[in-house]
């Protein structure tokens, strides 16, 4: 018996140990509120502007970073692999879905990606939003690594101006998972508080722009898509926690 209780105490000295090494990402609170999302402007994905209500969230200060990944995944998938600071990407829907529940059991607590509705409500500055263009900004360089800047790779998080938030990196660098799957007569049907959408798909949708992106893609309304066994090196995420 002794042997057994032991055993046990072994596995939760070891466990606890895990615990400690799982660096937590640091989160901004989002305050909820209403705003007009999509835009008439952009491309017909982005159509029609609907008016959306959303609870209070937390939501990833910074792009899920390399040690990060590293640290609870073991390995690091990434092609700019010498800049642990900078985004992990080369990772798929999947396989970020995976490191998320893995997290969650580390660290105990309930980590999700943004649904759309979120992202872009965080991006546009939330309740302090200034009406900028771009998250934090109507001069992309100010904001984002992109095409323009960006010397065709990624770059450690947090170097650019932030937004209203205080969030980093929300265009370019890499373009940011959301939850919801996409389809392009979504913004027709969703509901007005807290949409997501579940129905199974052939792409996830993705937000933001990234290091190869333009302004035409970096806008705090631009939508695009990512299949869920795609492997490319501009594509990352960041965390939301629920209130």
């Amino acid at each position: 018996m002794k042997k057994y209780l032991l055993f046990g105490w072994i596995i939760l000295v070891a466990c606890a140990h895990i615990h400690a090494q799982v660096p937590e990402p640091e989160m901004v609170f989002v305050e909820g509120g209403t705003f007009a999302m999509g835009t008439n402007s952009g491309t017909k994905k982005e159509r029609p502007v609907h008016s959306v209500t959303l609870q209070s969230f937390s939501m990833g200060k910074y792009e899920v970073t390399q040690d990060l990944w590293v640290a609870v995944m073991g390995s690091n998938p990434s092609t700019f692999n010498t800049c642990s600071l900078c985004p992990v990407e080369q990772v798929t829907p999947n396989e970020i879905d995976s490191f998320i529940a893995k997290l969650n059991t580390l660290t105990g607590k309930n980590y999700r990606l943004p649904t759309e509705a979120e992202w872009e409500y965080a991006a546009r500055g939330g309740n302090k939003s200034q009406g900028y263009t771009y998250p934090g900004s109507n001069e992309l360089n100010l904001v984002a690594w992109n095409v323009a800047n960006a010397e065709a790779q990624t770059h450690p998080v947090g170097q650019l101006k932030p937004n209203e938030l205080g969030l980093y990196d929300m265009a370019g660098n890499v373009w940011e998972l959301c939850s919801d799957w996409f389809s392009g007569k979504y913004y027709k049907t969703s509901p007005t508080v807290n949409p997501i959408n579940t129905d199974k798909a052939m792409f996830r949708v993705v937000r933001g722009g990234s290091w190869r992106s333009g302004p035409e893609r970096c806008y705090n309304e631009a939508r695009n898509v990512n299949s869920k066994h795609h492997r490319i090196s501009n594509l990352g995420f960041r965390l939301v926690l629920p209130q």
